[in-house]
């Protein structure tokens, strides 16, 4: 669904990305792994369209998308959410949710007619189903920017899911997002891969990692140095030196099975 050519990003003399090859297929969930200053964030922001690489071509779903806008890319489904989302300061939780949802050209979210009001109304219904799913209901009627920032992240994962969402990047969805609601994110994914939603998620919470990845691909100073199983990525030495240096010997931290939360 979405294989990168040889990508490569510089600022000037630095070279933040280099050679980067990578492939993600129909229905997967990858984690994108690396150390603060790897380029994890840089990639998705070139994915995406924030950013035009230096060199290297990008496809998704069979179609070259390199240098194109990131309003055309989103149209055509890939969407991603942000470290520090920035959010609206006059529109609710519910009403940023109900812009997100597809609506018919030149009607109105609110009091129309027949037809068009049916729509409202199932327009409505998915955004306070979405709202729930995420435990933001108490929240609906807020300001979107008034509410915590672990809670914006969780209603801009809302919103890309409602607006159409056939490839997400998530940029640290759970940073900010309390440890018993980052279970229930998990089970919310992958209900969305079930849905046929392919994940790409930059993560540095491990445990979380090992629950929701298919596989992880990891990054260290712009390269990929590996591209595993979450289980696998303790035994990786490429890896372990990436987090932790040379001469460090502390395990890493924990990588929690796909299936230790059933247990």
């Amino acid at each position: 669904m979405l294989k990168t050519e040889a990508i490569a990003k510089h600022f000037g003399g630095l070279e933040v990305l280099s050679d980067v090859n990578l492939t993600v297929g129909q229905g997967e969930i990858v984690g994108l792994l690396g150390p603060n200053g790897s380029g994890k964030t840089t990639l998705l922001n070139i994915l995406s369209g924030f950013l035009r690489s230096s060199a290297g071509r990008i496809r998704y779903d069979g179609r070259d998308i390199t240098g194109l806008p990131p309003e055309e890319i989103a149209r055509l489904g890939m969407r991603r959410t942000f470290q520090l989302p920035r959010m609206p300061d006059k529109m609710s939780c519910a009403e940023l949710l109900l812009t997100a949802v597809p609506q018919p050209v030149g009607t109105r979210l609110f009091s129309r007619p027949g037809k068009a009001r049916a729509e409202a109304r199932e327009a409505s219904r998915r955004a306070f189903e979405m709202l729930e799913r995420l435990e933001l209901t108490r929240v609906a009627h807020q300001p979107a920017s008034g509410i915590s920032g672990g809670q914006q992240k969780l209603l801009a994962l809302g919103a890309a899911i409602l607006g159409g969402a056939r490839l997400l990047l998530l940029d640290e969805p759970t940073a900010g997002v309390n440890p018993t609601l980052r279970l229930r994110l998990v089970e919310t994914l992958q209900e969305i891969r079930r849905q046929g939603v392919t994940l790409v998620v930059v993560e540095h919470d491990m445990g979380f990692i090992g629950r929701l990845c298919d596989r992880c691909v990891v990054l260290d100073r712009g390269v990929f140095i590996a591209d595993c199983k979450p289980e696998q990525l303790m035994e990786n030495e490429r890896v372990v030196e990436a987090y932790l240096g040379k001469r460090e010997r502390r395990p890493m931290p924990p990588v929690a099975h796909p299936h230790a939360a059933e247990a």
